[in-house]
């Protein structure tokens, strides 16, 4: 009776879990079509080639493409090494008790629960006007960095603390240096943590709105450098819906185009892991 009991409960959790994961999968398609469907019917290539024109209405995204793609390159080329640096730190050169590792998580979590609005006017204090860059794509990319920096680390740190103690127990009895433990064993375990964490951070840089408005603006001419100001694909498609008339179509087509954009740098960045993972395991 017993264990009838408890294969009837097992069956109703399984059903619930598949029930809800079966929901979870039909809103995401649901709301990809209504989202991409609209625009992908109407794109066309010279779409991608040509610059805004009409405020927007009319015209194609080619220097919001740039400024959008200068903007997450800044913000990686910040966060990455800073980020790895600091994971590494918390997890190969402090303890679970140390007072500064402890007080640095805390705040990392704390940082990462920050709304964006908030990294907006931070940014806008300290890059655009402290530091006199201005309104410009690397006051928007320095403040993206800010807000993935916390998201980047604990994903990171994670993906650090998840290896197994007997791995760095064989390496230090091998007679390997820390150095030579993290870059030929630490570092190339963790990459699964380390890819979650970028794909985490370009997809919160890609899709961020609120903090670029007050650091990058919005001028949507093709920037001419990274001190230059420019308008990232979400300010365009919150200008052409919201504040543009007539702008709904154009900003459907950014829909679908900002969708692909994702899930080409995801893409892109599991691509790139997995062959430097390849190439220092056939090295090896």
């Amino acid at each position: 009776m017993i264990k009838s009991a408890q294969s009837k409960v097992e069956y109703l959790v399984t059903y619930i879990v598949w029930g809800l994961s079966i929901l979870l999968l039909l809103s995401m398609i649901f709301l990809i079509y209504k989202m991409v469907g609209p625009g992908f019917s109407t794109i066309r290539w010279d779409y991608f080639l040509s610059e805004p024109l009409n405020s927007g209405r009319s015209g194609g995204i080619s220097s919001i493409l740039i400024s959008t793609l200068l903007i997450v390159g800044v913000c990686l080329f910040v966060a990455i090494p800073i980020g790895l640096g600091t994971a590494i730190w918390l997890t190969e050169f402090t303890t679970s008790q140390s007072f500064l590792g402890q007080n640095i998580r805390r705040s990392l979590d704390i940082l990462a629960g920050v709304p964006s609005i908030v990294f907006g006017l931070f940014g806008n204090a300290l890059f655009c006007r402290y530091l006199g860059l201005g309104f410009s794509i690397i006051s928007g990319g320095l403040t993206l960095a800010c807000m993935v920096l916390p998201i980047l680390i604990r994903s990171i740190e994670v993906g650090i603390r998840s290896i197994p103690s007997e791995h760095r127990f064989s390496a230090s009895a091998l007679g390997l240096s820390t150095f030579s433990q993290l870059y030929h064993l630490i570092l190339p375990l963790a990459v699964p943590g380390i890819v979650v964490g970028l794909v985490l951070g370009i997809g919160r840089a890609v899709a961020e709105t609120a903090a670029l408005v007050f650091t990058s603006g919005y001028v949507d001419r093709m920037p001419s450098s990274i001190s230059d100001s420019g308008r990232s694909l979400s300010v365009h498609i919150y200008d052409l819906s919201m504040n543009v008339p007539g702008g709904e179509s154009n900003a459907y087509k950014s829909v679908f185009v900002i969708l692909i954009l994702l899930f080409f740098l995801n893409t892109l960045t599991m691509f790139l892991a997995d062959r430097l993972l390849a190439r220092k395991v056939m090295n090896e």
